[in-house]
C-alpha cells in the first residue's frame, strides 16, 4: 500500500548546503520523497511510501530521514492540522457542505485544536467523524495517514513538553 505524508523539519545552521542533503536523503532512503528547501533552515519531505501500514511507513521515513540529516528536529507530520477548506478538499466535500454540518452539530462535530481565524483541526478527528455518519465514505488510507501523523504530532509535542518541564525541575531541585 502506497501511504502519502510529509515530514516538515528545521534544520541546523550548518546543513545549509541544500544539493549536499538532497543527496544524503537520497542515500538514506528517501528517494520516495519529493524535497523542498524553499524556506531558509527548513527542509518539507513528500513522502509516497510502499508500507504495510501507515505506522511503519511513518516510522521507516522518521528513521531515513534521521541517518541522513542527525541534527534535523521535526516541526510538523502531515496530514494532520488542517482548516474546514483543507478537510473538505480532502474528503471530496464542499467547504460551505463541511461547515454546514459543522454548525449543525456542534455538541458532537469534533473540538478544533486551535480556534480562531482559520481555526485548525485533527484531520483525523474529522475523518472519524465523518466516518461515523451515514453517507460519506472516507477513504480508509487516508484516515490510516492522518491518525499516524496525529500520533507522530502528539509525541514531538509531549517530547519538547518533557524537555521544558525537565528543565524547569532541574532548576528548582539544584
Amino acid at each position: 500500500m502506497d501511504y502519502l505524508f510529509t515530514l516538515k523539519y528545521q534544520l541546523a545552521a550548518e546543513d545549509n548546503d541544500h544539493e549536499a542533503l538532497v543527496e544524503r536523503l537520497a542515500e538514506a532512503g528517501c528517494d520516495d520523497a519529493t524535497i523542498g528547501v524553499g524556506l531558509p533552515g527548513r527542509i518539507a519531505l513528500a513522502f509516497t511510501r510502499e508500507s504495510g501500514n501507515a505506522w511503519s511507513a511513518f516510522y521507516s521515513a522518521l528513521q531515513d530521514v534521521k541517518r541522513a540529516v542527525p541534527s534535523a528536529r521535526l516541526v510538523e507530520a502531515a496530514p494532520d492540522f488542517v482548516g474546514l477548506t483543507d478537510a473538505a478538499d480532502l474528503t471530496g466535500m464542499s467547504r460551505q457542505n463541511l461547515r454546514k454540518l459543522m454548525l449543525g452539530r456542534v455538541a458532537d462535530f469534533p473540538q478544533p485544536v486551535h480556534e480562531g481565524n482559520p481555526s485548525l483541526w485533527h484531520l483525523s478527528d474529522i475523518l472519524g467523524w465523518l466516518k461515523g455518519r451515514e453517507g460519506y465514505s472516507i477513504d480508509p488510507v487516508l484516515l490510516e495517514t492522518a491518525r499516524t501523523a496525529k500520533q507522530v504530532n502528539l509525541a514531538k509535542e509531549a517530547r519538547d513538553l518533557d524537555a521544558k518541564l525537565n528543565r524547569k525541575l532541574d532548576e528548582l531541585v539544584a
